[in-house]
This record gives structure tokens, sequence and C-alpha cells, in this order.
């Protein structure tokens, strides 16, 4: 094996390494909506949650289809969203720094508004 093979190696596992550190501890769960869960069009839809930042972490954000709809700061409660389109749509909140990085600690549910 040549030296120059190694490094992407090593740089991988020392991300991993690295990711594994900052989450330890940490944890996002989704209470509501369960994952699946049909929501009405005319509907706003509610996300309730529970977070344990861990030491590297400082609060969340809230992610509708990829993009951010909120910061949200306490570490127990809801979000109202805003009404959704048709379709099926991914509803993640991630744990992040203090200088909004996520820290690789998060929780995902699919919906189908209809």
């Amino acid at each position: 094996m040549r030296i120059s093979s190694v490094y992407p190696i090593l740089g991988a596992l020392l991300f991993a390494y690295a990711q594994a550190g900052a989450a330890q501890g940490a944890s996002v769960k989704i209470t509501a909506p369960g994952s699946g869960a049909r929501i009405d069009a005319m509907d706003q839809a509610k996300v309730t949650y529970e977070v344990v930042p861990g030491p590297k972490g400082d609060h969340t954000h809230l992610y509708v289809d990829g993009r951010e709809v909120a910061v949200l700061r306490q570490l127990k409660g809801s979000y109202e969203l805003a009404p959704m389109a048709p379709g099926p749509h991914d509803i993640c909140i991630k744990v992040v720094n203090k200088a909004h990085t996520p820290i690789g600690v998060e929780a995902c549910v699919k919906v189908t508004v209809s």
C-alpha cells in the first residue's frame, strides 16, 4: 500500500472519530408527528421534540425538506409548522453548536401532506 493512499483513509477515520466525540451524550427525539404520518394540507403540523444537546451542542435547528425553518432553543417543546404543500416531506431536527454548525446528531421523520 502506498503512503499517499493512506491519507484519505486516515482523514475519514479522524473525521468519524471527531463526529462521534461531538455527539457523545447528545440525542434528539421527535415525538410527533410519527414517521409515516398523514397530515391534512389545511392543518398546521405541530412538531413535538425532546433534545439532549450533549457537551458539544448548544441548541437545535428545525428543517423541512432540507431548508432551515426555525431555531429551537428549548430542550423540550413543540413548534407549529406553516402549512405544507401536498406530497411527501422530511422533517428533521439537528443539534448544532454555538456557531450553528451541526454536530452530527439529528432525528428525522417522513410525513405525507394530503
